[in-house]
């Protein structure tokens, strides 16, 4: 004689076990919308040659190359345009995947242990990260300085592009963000391993000058060195 048959249980009696939800998902894939691979330019006639980043001037645009002190050599390329500034920096990536979602999570980790209060949020290049940080104005006024973060993932290359000033509200930076989108990267075919800075390079007549000071309070990251500006 066979034994008696155990009920299974209905599935609404079953627990649920409790899963712990991530703090952030991966950004979903990017429809193209720029900077551009230099594969997909037909000419470079009319861009400003910085090397591994090609610029679209239009009238009232400011660049600058920011210079690391030690090397003195390019690190950064600043954009300026309506009161806003964007850093730009390019670097090598792998082949098979992006970088942005590491790095943004590496990033809000440095931010909060910087003193700022970075947040994750949609924006017109996908996730961002928006943070700000206490500032003393030059009159003794205490306060706030913002900045916002943007990733781009592209074939073997990623683009960090930081916006600071009115550009750091995205309702106020649809010029700066057209700049960055017309951006051109030329990643160049050496090996480099991820995360390695693109080269850039100085254009001839550019003119040396140094930084300008920072506000008080903590600065984000990279730290500024000797610009050269009024380039083209």
């Amino acid at each position: 004689m066979f034994g008696r048959k155990k009920n299974k249980p209905a599935a609404q009696d079953v627990p649920e076990q409790p899963q712990d939800a991530p703090e952030e998902q991966p950004a979903p894939p990017r429809e193209p919308q720029g900077p551009l691979d230099v594969a997909q330019l037909e000419d470079r006639d009319g861009y400003l040659d910085l090397g591994a980043l090609l610029v679209r001037p239009r009238q009232g645009l400011g660049v600058r190359l920011e210079v690391d002190e030690r090397t003195q050599r390019p690190r950064a390329v600043a954009l300026d345009l309506a009161g806003g500034s964007v850093q730009v920096q390019a670097f090598a990536a792998p082949r098979s995947e992006g970088l942005w979602d590491e790095v943004r999570r590496e990033l809000v980790q440095s931010l909060r242990e910087g003193n700022g209060e970075p947040t994750v949020e949609e924006g017109p290049f996908g996730l961002q990260v928006l943070t700000r940080f206490p500032a003393t104005a030059s009159d003794g006024t205490r306060g706030f300085r913002l900045a916002r973060f943007v990733g781009i993932d592209g074939p073997r290359w990623f683009v960090r592009a930081v916006f600071t000033g009115t550009a750091a509200v995205a309702a106020e930076s649809a010029a700066l963000e057209e700049v960055v989108r017309e951006l051109v990267v030329v990643r160049g075919d050496r090996p480099m391993p991820p995360r390695e800075l693109l080269p850039l390079t100085v254009p001839e007549g550019s003119v040396r000058a140094p930084a300008p000071q920072p506000e008080a309070g903590p600065v984000a990251p990279p730290r500024r060195g000797p610009e050269i500006t009024e380039i083209g």
